[in-house]
Formats: C-alpha cells, structure tokens, sequence
C-alpha cells in the first residue's frame, strides 16, 4: 500500500476524510466554511488558554 492509502486521522482513510470534507461543503456552502474554521480556531485557542491557567493555578497558591 502506499502511503496515502496509509493516511489515518483518528482511525479515517483518505476516501472517509474526502467524503466528510465534501457533506460540510455542501451543508455550509463554501463562503461559511472560512467563518467555520475562525470559529474552531478561537475555540481551541481558548481551550488551551484554559488549561494553561488550570496547569498555573496549583503554583500560585503554594507560593
């Protein structure tokens, strides 16, 4: 097998990601979809802001 036939993303093949790709694209339309991702993107980013402060927390009170 090559190693695109390879490719797996939390248990997906190529064909699987292709085929999701293709229903949000014609769910959302193609002008959403840059929205979309903002969207995600702050979300994780807050995410990770969140975590670090939780990963902080236990330091500033044993000082």
């Amino acid at each position: 097998m090559t190693t695109i036939n390879t490719l797996l993303l939390f248990g997906l093949g190529t064909q699987e990601i292709l085929l999701i790709a293709l229903v949000v694209l014609l769910l959302f339309g193609g002008a959403k979809i840059p929205e979309l991702m903002k969207g995600l993107g702050k979300g994780v980013k807050s995410f990770k802001e969140g975590m670090k402060d939780i990963d902080d927390e236990p330091k500033k009170t044993d000082e």
